[in-house]
């Protein structure tokens, strides 16, 4: 059997890299929307929670998102600037080129960070204290969650669009000539969604 060449052990890790960030960006919109119901009705929410946990999806879908996300990391880590004199690098490099997707990746190195950490948290939290409910979630923002919230839904929101945008431009989905399309599309989006996750958190806040 002839051994696997670096370049083909490479182009794997990067495909399995973009498929669990494609899934992680579907299930980051999902959320967000199940989430987003509570706007229009913390009865409509309650339902949706009560219909997750009656059927076993939310039990099961959380320790398997939570899995997915450490895959991830763990192959995405490879490429970031974690060894001595790394960042200092890239930075400098990124001023020299003044390209805005590579500043857009060091976005992503961070905020990684904060959904890796976060997300644990978030979901050890929501699942040991079940049933879901609105009335449950807005205690948890005041007894000091919403600054958890307002750190950790920006950085989903920023890490997935930045995502979503580097994937369509790696595998050709996004073509030269519509990046600008793109780009807009893709930061519009991004806004509906924090304007939809900001508008959830007062919803609950004032719930409570």
């Amino acid at each position: 059997m002839t051994p696997r060449s670096p370049k083909d052990i490479r182009s794997r890790l990067d495909f399995w890299q973009a498929l669990t960030g494609a899934c992680l960006a579907l299930f980051v919109t999902v959320h967000l929307l199940l989430e987003g119901s509570v706007v229009l009705s913390p009865d409509l929410t309650n339902s949706i929670a009560w219909f997750l946990e009656a059927s076993y999806i939310a039990q099961i879908a959380a320790p398997c998102i939570v899995l997915l996300i450490l895959v991830h990391f763990y192959i995405a880590a490879r490429k970031m600037p974690v060894r001595a004199g790394e960042l200092q690098i890239f930075v400098a490099h990124s001023k020299a080129l003044k390209e805005t997707d590579t500043w857009l990746w060091l976005v992503q190195v961070f905020t990684a960070i904060i959904i890796l950490a976060g997300a644990f948290f978030h979901v050890y939290t929501v699942m040991t204290d079940l049933p879901i409910t609105a009335n449950g979630t807005a205690a948890r923002l005041h007894n000091g969650w919403i600054f958890f919230h307002l750190v950790f839904l920006p950085s989903v929101i920023a890490h997935t669009g930045i995502g979503v945008w580097r994937l369509a431009v790696k595998y050709g989905i996004c073509l030269k000539k519509d990046r600008d399309v793109w780009r807009r599309r893709i930061w519009i989006t991004m806004a509906c969604y924090m304007l939809l996750g900001l508008c959830a958190l007062t919803r609950l806040w004032f719930q409570g």
